[in-house]
C-alpha cells in the first residue's frame, strides 16, 4: 500500500509529461485529418492554429511533473485535473462517446482519483467550513 501513490503518479506522468514532451518536440506522427465539416475537425481548426493546443501540452509536461514528485503530488493533480476532464468532455462532446473506455483513458482516471483520494486531507481545506 506504501507504494501504491508513487505507482500512481508515475501512471499519470507518462501519459502526460511523456506525450506533451513529444507534441511539443513534433515527434508525434500527424494523425489523418478528421472528415471536413465534423466537429473534431471544427474543434481542432480552432485549437491547433491558434497556439492553444500547445499551451495545454504545456501544462500537461508540468503537471506530470509535478505529480511524480510526491511533495508537489497536489499542485499536479490541480493542474491535470481539469485537463482530465477536457479529455473526458471531448470525448463524450465532440467524440459522441467514441473511446470513453478506452483502458489508457480508464488507467488516467483512476490514478487521478486514487491520488484524490489518498490525499483527501489536504484537499479537505477546500470544503471545510471556517
Amino acid at each position: 500500500m506504501k507504494y501504491l501513490p508513487q505507482i500512481a503518479a508515475v501512471l499519470l506522468f507518462l501519459p502526460f509529461a511523456v506525450l506533451g514532451t513529444a507534441f511539443l518536440a513534433g515527434a508525434l506522427p500527424q494523425p489523418p485529418p478528421p472528415p471536413a465539416g465534423s466537429l473534431m475537425a471544427l474543434f481542432m481548426d480552432a485549437m491547433m492554429p491558434s497556439g492553444y493546443m500547445a499551451f495545454v501540452k504545456v501544462l500537461e509536461v508540468i503537471g506530470g511533473i509535478l505529480v511524480v514528485i510526491p511533495r508537489t503530488r497536489n499542485l499536479g493533480l490541480l493542474v491535470l485535473g481539469p485537463i482530465i476532464v477536457n479529455i473526458i468532455a471531448f470525448h463524450a462532446f465532440i467524440l459522441k462517446g467514441e473511446g470513453l473506455v478506452n483502458p489508457i483513458l480508464g488507467v488516467i482516471v483512476a490514478a487521478a482519483l486514487f491520488l484524490l483520494w489518498h490525499g483527501r486531507t489536504a484537499w479537505a481545506g477546500l470544503v471545510r467550513q471556517a
